[in-house]
């Protein structure tokens, strides 16, 4: 089996840059490219790491995560597919709970627990340290070790502050390139590598172009303002370039 990319990327359900995006970064490259033409081929070999990197997606892995997961040398598909499976289970049965609720609610009933979600984080970062053996996912381990709640929320609050600065930057119409821009860009990297783990140029970069290819992402930073993702991916671009 030999597809063109763009027939690869209808079959996966996704987008022609995002199959660029993911060859940039090393988490699926495609099986054959011709040198001539330029055109890039994928096989049944890339439609089941696709397959894998789907599954993990669906899990809410971030694609750094996948990346270092499917290319640690203690990795086994077989009890990686098993465990993805449970959570996928918990995860659907929350859902059903959910559902179960609202029609509870409807009734004029109270019942918190189903919003309950601890047993699937448990289980969830339990399969992250099993299937994460990699020196960055180590790092992060251990420096958060000892974040309590109120720490992770003050962090996530520093990051809103950032991502709030680089909006601002935008709506002042300074470049993505100016020397404004990039030294937002140089406390983004500071911050994260202070608080989770080291953030290379490499990582910083898949970083930014995550922002736009990662609806999740997107829609939560352009809360900030439309088309702060954007800018944000642009001026780490050029730092990273």
């Amino acid at each position: 089996m030999k597809m063109l990319i763009k027939d690869f990327a209808e079959l996966c359900s996704v987008s022609v840059r995002t199959l660029h995006y993911y060859d940039e970064i090393g988490l699926l490259e495609p099986s054959f490219a011709d040198r001539y033409t330029g055109y890039r081929y994928y096989d049944e070999k890339s439609l089941l790491r696709m397959q894998e990197i789907m599954f993990y997606r669906e899990l809410d892995f971030p694609l750094k995560s996948i990346k270092e997961i499917l290319s640690s040398p203690d990795y086994n598909k077989k009890q990686a597919l098993t465990e993805q499976k449970k959570l996928l289970i918990m995860k659907k049965e929350r859902l059903e709970r959910l559902i179960s609720s609202i029609d509870s609610a409807e009734k004029g009933k109270i019942i918190m627990k189903a919003f309950d979600n601890s047993e699937f984080e448990k289980y969830k970062n339990e399969a992250k340290e099993r299937w994460g053996n990699t020196d960055a996912y180590k790092e992060n381990q251990e420096k958060t070790k000892g974040y309590s709640k109120n720490d992770f929320d003050a962090l996530g609050e520093g990051m809103e502050r950032i991502m709030g600065e680089f909006s601002l930057c935008m709506k002042k119409s300074f470049a993505p390139e100016s020397e404004e821009a990039q030294s937002l860009v140089r406390n983004l990297q500071k911050y994260i590598t202070d608080n989770f783990y080291t953030c290379t140029k490499e990582i910083l970069a898949g970083l930014g172009q995550m922002y736009v290819l990662d609806e999740r992402f997107k829609n939560n930073i352009d809360r900030h303002g439309d088309g702060t993702a954007q800018f944000i991916s642009d001026a780490v671009a050029f730092y990273c370039r």
